[in-house]
């Protein structure tokens, strides 16, 4: 069986133009059909789809061993990125307090919503070589655009929701994934090797585009801040504009 592609994809090649689009199609009828229904209904679909991103993650996670780092330790692809948030939030939906679930609800619609779509219109680390990889990367990354339009869906039937406890939970999140890019750095010192975590390792300049710019011209500690911050506000506009109901 060939896993590979005869060629790698490259950005605003077909494959992506083509995942992107069926990213908007399968979304866009995702909110015609769900946008009038219950929010019982609503959360018991947030919490399926998240267990077949978590079934996915699994499976990535046993191809990466076995195929792209031939039974070699990596932690390159390790659970933990922004992206993977949605996944661990969707799930955990069906086991909190509304008040718990206002805070995952809003993670969802608006720091996923950012990862997800900034990740797809520049999969720079999604597009690979590897056909089954390179799919299950953007599988992955609509069905989060679709956690965050059932979500919004949910939000906007709801009051009294507040940014700052969502805020708090990213800064728990970033502070663990660090906490994982800090071990792992001190076990394997190996840059091809060590995860990095929400990008934010403080021990190499990020590979995102223009940040790392930032991180070689002023320091890494303060291209991190930058980071956090653009991510928490565009997440906070996002936020007042699903309150606006616009």
């Amino acid at each position: 069986m060939n896993i590979t592609f005869e060629s790698t994809p490259i950005l605003f090649g077909k494959f992506h133009l083509c995942a992107l689009i069926m990213c908007v199609f399968i979304n866009a009828l995702v909110y015609y059909l769900l946008k009038d229904k219950e929010e019982k209904l609503l959360l018991k679909i947030i919490h399926y789809i998240s267990l077949c991103m978590l079934v996915l993650e699994v499976f990535k996670q046993f191809f990466c061993y076995y195929y792209v780092f031939d039974r070699q330790i990596n932690l390159w692809f390790f659970p933990w990125q922004l992206c993977s948030m949605a996944m661990y939030c969707g799930f955990l939906i069906k086991y909190v307090n509304k008040d718990k679930q206002n805070s995952l609800l809003i993670f969802l619609a608006t720091y996923s919503l950012v990862a997800a779509v900034v990740a797809l219109i520049g999969p720079l680390d999604m597009l690979r070589p590897q056909i089954l990889l390179t799919l299950q990367s953007f599988v992955y990354h609509i069905l989060m655009i679709t956690l965050s339009i059932i979500s919004i869906i949910i939000i906007r039937k709801r009051d009294n929701l507040k940014f700052h406890k969502t805020f708090i939970l990213f800064l728990l999140m970033a502070l663990i994934a660090e906490i994982i890019n800090v071990v792992a750095h001190q076990i394997l010192h190996d840059i091809h090797k060590e995860p990095d975590m929400f990008y934010i390792t403080p021990y190499y300049p990020t590979t995102q585009p223009v940040f790392n710019y930032i991180a070689v011209k002023f320091g890494i500690l303060t291209e991190v801040i930058i980071y956090l911050g653009l991510i928490s506000l565009s997440s906070y506009l996002i936020f007042r504009l699903i309150k606006k109901k616009i």
